[in-house]
C-alpha cells in the first residue's frame, strides 16, 4: 500500500528524520540570537533537465532541488523548483514570472509531485503546446514541522505553517528567482490536504493566492493523533478553518477555485457538490468530476492535464499580461 500510494519514502520520512536535503527546523523563540536567525532565502541542492525534447532540440526546462526557509516564521523545508524553458532565454532575461505552488498529500514526499505525477514534464509539455504560458512551480509538501500534521495553519504556540506559505515562500522565492510578487501572479494547487490547503490559504490569504485547485480535497480540518490541538481551544479560529463555515458566514473572497472528485470511489463527492452549490460571487469556481476514481494518484494523474493549464490560465504574467492560452473544449474543467 505505501508502494501504491507514496506516504512515505523512508522510515526516516516516517518518523520525520529524514535529512537527506535538510532537517525541516522550527525554531523556538527563546534563546535564539536573532544575528543568528535565518533570513528568507532558497538553497539550491542540485539542478537537472527535465527531458523534453522538442523539434528544435530545447528541453523542458531545468528542475532544481532546494530548501527554502522564511523569516517570519522561522520555519525551512526541503522542495523542488520547476523553472522553464523560457527562464534562461535571452529575450525573457528580464521577465518575471508567474507561480504555482504544488502540494502533496499528508504526510507526503515532495518527490512523489515529480516521480508519481509527473508535474514538471505536464507543465513543460502544456508550455510547448502553449497550453500555458512559462510558469514557474514549487513543488513540496504541506508539512513542514514534520511529524506534525498542521493542516497548513498558523498552530497557536505552534509552529506558523500558513505564514509560511503565504507570506515567507513569497518573499524567498522573490529574493532567488524572477516571480510575480503579486497575487494575481501566484496560484496553488494540491491533493488531498494539499487540496484543503490550496482551497483554505486561498480563502484565507487572497492577497497570497488568486487561484487554487483541490485534488480529492476536503473541506475542514481533521483533528486527530496526528494534528494535534490545532486551534488551542478557540472555537472562533476553528470555524475559520471550516471552508463550508466560511462561505456561510464570511464574504466570499474574489478568488477562482476548481474542485476535483468522483460519483463512484471518493468519500468527498456530496462535500464537493455542497461546496460548489455554496460558492458565490465574486468567487468563481469550476469543477472536474469522474465518473469513477479514487483517493490516489491513479485519479489524480487523470485529473492533473486539465487542471494544471486551467490553473495557470488563471494567472496573470508579472508585468501587466495574462494568459493567452486556451485550451480546447474537451479539455476544460466544467463550471
Amino acid at each position: 500500500m505505501n508502494n501504491y500510494f507514496g506516504f512515505y519514502s523512508s522510515w526516516g520520512d516516517l518518523f520525520g528524520t529524514n535529512g537527506s536535503i535538510a532537517a525541516p527546523i522550527v525554531r523556538d523563540d527563546q534563546n535564539v540570537d536573532p544575528a543568528q536567525e535565518p533570513a528568507g532565502k532558497v538553497q539550491i541542492i542540485s539542478s537537472a533537465h527535465v527531458p523534453l525534447i522538442t523539434r528544435e532540440g530545447d528541453t523542458g526546462g531545468r528542475l532544481q532541488r532546494v530548501v527554502i526557509s522564511g523569516a517570519t516564521s522561522r520555519l525551512s523545508s526541503p522542495a523542488y523548483v520547476y523553472l522553464p524553458p523560457q527562464y534562461f532565454e535571452k529575450k525573457y532575461a528580464t521577465t518575471r514570472f508567474p507561480v504555482i505552488l504544488a502540494l502533496t498529500g499528508y504526510p507526503g514526499d515532495a518527490g512523489n509531485l515529480v516521480t508519481r505525477m509527473n508535474l514538471p514534464t505536464l507543465a513543460a509539455k502544456a508550455i510547448d503546446r502553449n497550453e500555458m504560458v512559462p510558469t514557474i512551480m514549487v513543488l513540496m509538501r504541506p508539512t513542514v514541522a514534520p511529524p506534525r500534521d498542521t493542516e497548513c495553519m498558523d498552530v497557536p504556540g505552534g509552529p506558523q505553517v500558513e505564514t509560511y506559505f503565504t507570506k515567507d515562500l513569497r518573499e524567498s522565492m522573490a529574493a532567488t528567482f524572477r516571480v510575480g510578487t503579486e497575487a494575481a501572479n501566484w496560484g496553488v494547487l494540491g491533493g488531498s490536504t494539499g487540496g484543503y490547503c490550496a482551497l483554505k490559504m486561498s480563502m484565507r490569504h487572497p492577497e497570497a493566492f488568486s487561484a487554487a485547485v483541490a485534488l480529492s480535497g476536503y473541506y475542514k480540518p481533521p483533528i486527530d493523533s496526528t494534528t494535534g490541538d490545532l486551534f488551542g481551544g478557540s472555537r472562533q479560529l476553528k470555524d475559520q478553518n471550516d471552508l463550508m463555515w466560511r462561505l456561510g458566514n464570511l464574504p466570499h473572497p474574489p478568488i477562482s477555485v476548481l474542485v476535483t472528485s468522483s460519483k463512484k470511489g471518493e468519500s468527498n463527492y456530496k462535500a464537493t457538490l455542497d461546496f460548489l452549490d455554496a460558492v458565490k460571487p465574486p468567487m468563481q469556481a469550476s469543477s472536474l468530476i469522474l465518473p469513477s476514481g479514487g483517493h490516489n494518484f491513479n485519479t489524480w494523474n487523470r485529473e492533473v492535464p486539465q487542471a494544471l493549464p486551467w490553473l495557470a490560465q488563471q494567472l496573470h504574467m508579472p508585468d501587466g499580461g495574462t494568459s493567452s492560452a486556451t485550451p480546447t473544449p474537451a479539455s476544460s474543467p466544467s463550471s
